[in-house]
């Protein structure tokens, strides 16, 4: 009897935190049966991860969680700003007012071990999905299961099995987090900023967050003659922050010593292995998007094994996660590491040099917008592999619960209306973003990442017989003349 044939459920995930559990609720909902896996009986209760933005809102919508996380996280419509010593600001990353494109706000601060009690609190809702805490897996060869997803971090076992290779991307830099509860009725707590603030300071780099409620954190770069033994003690990281608050203003809940690393893996698959996270890539935090790009790796996986298991879907579209992901997380390492020298110079005659390029007042910028890496898509310059926008439908939904896991056609309904197959129709949906485009019509795929667009239907229909041939799916099937 061969494995697959004695498998006992469709996939296994190893790790059951943001990413696994995240992986777990998409695949559950999907009607996979999935057995998931942690060492750790209880959810760690101290703050990791802090930030989360409006495309991993909507990922959390199609698990089905949206609108229970927007309880108790909080929204900002305040970007991001890179001050220098004496208070000048050098950058910022733009916020967004409402809305943004992906249907929710731009940008949602969080205490991790809530977001992920919601998450594993939502498995209960399949009985496809099986949850295994406190059990440590020993080996990848002792799970009897279709597929064995890695979602179990930097020390990753199922990465180990895969055999991939490590590409240090250069940034590895020690820092100290500190996460603090304060009184929000506190004067000294209500002056400080709404927005994040990246100081760049050459005397000592620093991060201010305003996670939400009571909690603040400093992020505090060490520097040289620093004891990392010692800098977690009271006495010797209040004074570095004695500027915004002081002992008598916040409790200690936490005080660590991280280092901050830019890594990928070459190597997401092998046979039925999987990698998704940070056993895959770990990005540093000047962006805010390591957990992110966790959390996208898990929505580009989870449509992927759907396909193949419930629909036939070819066994090389999984080829295409590493393919499609590993170029568009790049991208986002490599911005957070151009931001990470910015914030981290501490040459004080190189400070001075970079404060003089910014003289003519601050400079803004965005969260990228990366187009996936060759895979399940056409060959084409973006818009095509990139996101696409969510809009309200004229019935008040936001266009994903009208979609579901499918692929869908938006714009032009001259277009739209009448293409056969098995895409949901969104007649005149998206069409002002197309026209924008210079296009009549976009094919989606079921993570909203655009698998082709058109000028008309023949040219769409041609796509879609290549995504037959090339993966064995069917998201139309063309009409006859």
């Amino acid at each position: 009897m061969t494995r697959a044939e004695r498998a006992t459920s469709d996939v296994a995930i190893v790790g059951c935190g943001p990413v696994g559990a995240l992986l777990a609720n998409l695949l559950g909902r999907a009607g996979l049966a999935v057995d998931i896996y942690d060492r750790e009986r209880e959810i760690h209760p101290l703050p990791r991860a802090v930030h989360f933005d409006g495309e991993v809102m909507r990922i959390f919508q199609s698990a089905g969680l949206a609108e229970k996380i927007a309880a108790v996280v909080r929204a900002s419509s305040r970007g991001m700003h890179f001050v220098n010593g004496e208070g000048r600001t050098l950058m910022i990353r733009r916020g967004i007012d409402g809305p943004g494109p992906h249907g929710w706000a731009g940008n949602w601060y969080f205490h991790q071990p809530i977001l992920e009690r919601i998450l594993r609190n939502g498995l209960a809702r399949f009985p496809n999905v099986r949850v295994h805490l406190g059990h440590e897996v020993a080996s990848v060869d002792d799970l009897d299961t279709r597929y064995v997803v890695g979602c179990d971090g930097a020390r990753s076992l199922v990465r180990q099995a895969v055999g991939s290779r490590h590409v240090d991307l250069g940034l590895h830099q020690p820092w100290l987090v500190v996460d603090l509860l304060c009184d929000p009725a506190n004067p000294r707590v209500q002056a400080l900023p709404d927005h994040t603030i990246q100081l760049c300071d050459p005397a000592r780099p620093m991060t201010v967050v305003n996670v939400g409620g009571e909690r603040r954190r400093w992020e505090i770069m060490l520097m040289p003659g620093d004891d990392p033994a010692r800098l977690t003690e009271p006495a010797i990281f209040w004074p570095m922050m004695a500027r915004w608050l002081g002992p008598d203003d916040a409790r200690l809940e936490r005080a660590a010593v991280y280092t901050f690393h830019s890594v990928v893996q070459e190597g997401w698959r092998k046979g039925r292995l999987l990698l998704a996270g940070d056993s895959c890539h770990q990005t540093p935090p000047f962006l805010g998007q390591g957990m992110c790009s966790g959390m996208r790796d898990a929505a580009n996986l989870a449509w992927k094994l759907a396909a193949i298991v419930k629909e036939g879907a070819s066994d090389t579209l999984l080829d295409t996660c590493e393919s499609e992901r590993l170029p568009h997380v790049h991208t986002f390492i490599e911005l957070a590491v151009r931001l990470g020298a910015v914030l981290q110079e501490t040459d004080r005659a190189a400070a001075a040099a970079r404060d003089r390029r910014f003289e003519a007042g601050a400079e803004m910028f965005d969260y990228p917008q990366p187009q996936l890496g060759p895979g399940c898509r056409i060959d084409a310059p973006p818009p095509v592999g990139t996101v696409f926008p969510q809009p309200r439908l004229p019935d008040g939904r936001l266009m994903d619960e009208a979609i579901g896991q499918r692929f869908a056609v938006v714009g032009d309904a001259d277009i739209v209306v009448g293409f056969h197959g098995d895409a949901v129709l969104l007649p005149d949906v998206g069409r002002d973003w197309c026209e924008r485009h210079n296009i009549r019509a976009a094919i989606l795929r079921p993570d909203r990442y655009i698998y082709a667009v058109g000028r008309d239907r023949q040219e769409l229909e041609a796509a879609t017989l290549g995504l037959a041939r090339s993966f064995g799916l069917a998201c139309s099937r063309p009409s006859r003349p």
